[in-house]
């Protein structure tokens, strides 16, 4: 691989990079990790980011307007997943590997969540399968995911694009 691509300029969206800070924010809070029993590990870190980043690309796909933007987005957080393999000691080539394993572990996320938050959609069930994959949640623990999820669909919505094209986001408030 050439180090040309070292200095490369990207392209920047100052809003989408703010965008995905809080979505890394949110997903750290540790109340997921003990009130709601997320697995603290690897995947259950990534888990999270990709519910948190469905729940903005999700409102953002709602306006048409918001469509780019939920894109970019999106290559923000795999660009942090990247950086964050590599940080871990990932080679180039494990990289690639490991980031396309995780792309479309994360659009099939995207899919399930969306048929979930959808009328008479399974949120407990994508949720499970998901989120809880590697260990699965207390009956209790799981009806409080699902209410804090749909929380966040609601508070995303009152949100107006503009204030998301500027990087601006509420969650609902994380579990303590």
């Amino acid at each position: 691989m050439s180090i040309l691509h070292l200095f490369k300029r990207r392209r920047t969206n100052r809003a989408a990079e703010q965008l995905h800070r809080a979505i890394v924010q949110q997903a750290r809070q540790p109340g997921f990790y003990t009130a709601l029993g997320v697995p603290d590990t690897l995947d259950g870190r990534f888990e999270l980011i990709a519910l948190h980043g469905f729940l903005v690309m999700h409102r953002l796909k709602g306006d048409p307007a918001g469509i780019d933007l939920a894109r970019i987005v999106a290559e923000e957080i795999f660009r942090d997943l990247d950086a964050s393999l590599r940080e871990m000691g990932a080679g180039d080539l494990g990289v690639g590997r490991r980031i396309k394993v995780m792309g479309e572990a994360f659009y099939g996320r995207i899919a399930a969540y969306d048929a979930a938050v959808a009328e008479g959609g399974d949120l407990a069930g994508a949720l499970t399968r998901n989120l809880y994959g590697t260990a699965p949640p207390f009956a209790e623990t799981l009806s409080a995911t699902c209410l804090y999820v749909r929380n966040c669909v609601n508070i995303l919505k009152e949100q107006s694009y503009s204030d998301l094209a500027a990087g601006h986001l509420r969650f609902a408030a994380a579990p303590a």
